[in-house]
C-alpha cells in the first residue's frame, strides 16, 4: 500500500468493551489495580478502572497496520494525553506528513466520544 503526502487515513473507530482491561490484563501480565478493581480505581482518584496504555497503543497501531506487513513498520509513538475507560468510543485519526524515499511518516491522534484526545503526537514510521 502506498500513501501520498498530505493524505488522509480513514478513521478507525473502536468502542472499548467492558471487559477488555481484564483481557489485556491476562495477555500482558498488565495486573495492576487500577485496571482490573474498580474500587481500588476510585480510592486512588479515577472514575473506575482504565484501559491499559499498551492496549490504546494497540489500537493505534490497528488504525493503520491492517493491509501493511509488520516488518514495514519502523517506529511507532505516542503520547498518552487522557485517560481511556471501558466503553469510551476512540476514533483514531492519521494524516500522512512526510514521505521520503522509501519511508512514509504517518501523524496519529486519537479521541474518545467527547472528542477529547487520548493520544497526541503519535507517529509511525512505515517502509514501503
Amino acid at each position: 500500500m502506498n500513501y501520498s503526502l498530505g493524505e488522509d487515513l480513514k478513521p478507525f473507530e473502536i468502542e472499548i468493551d467492558k471487559y477488555r482491561p481484564y483481557f489485556y490484563a491476562g495477555a500482558s501480565g498488565d495486573f495492576n489495580a487500577i485496571h482490573i478493581d474498580n474500587d481500588f480505581a476510585k480510592a486512588v482518584g479515577l472514575p473506575g478502572i482504565i484501559l491499559q496504555g499498551l492496549c490504546t497503543m494497540a489500537y493505534v497501531y490497528k488504525a493503520f497496520a491492517n493491509n501493511i506487513d509488520p516488518a514495514n513498520i519502523k517506529k511507532l509513538k505516542v503520547r498518552f494525553r487522557n485517560i481511556v475507560q471501558p466503553l469510551d468510543r476512540l476514533t483514531i485519526k492519521g494524516k500522512v506528513s512526510k514521505v521520503e524515499n522509501d519511508l512514509t511518516t504517518i501523524d496519529l491522534e486519537a479521541v474518545n466520544q467527547n472528542n477529547e484526545q487520548v493520544i497526541t503526537n503519535g507517529c509511525a514510521v512505515l517502509e514501503m
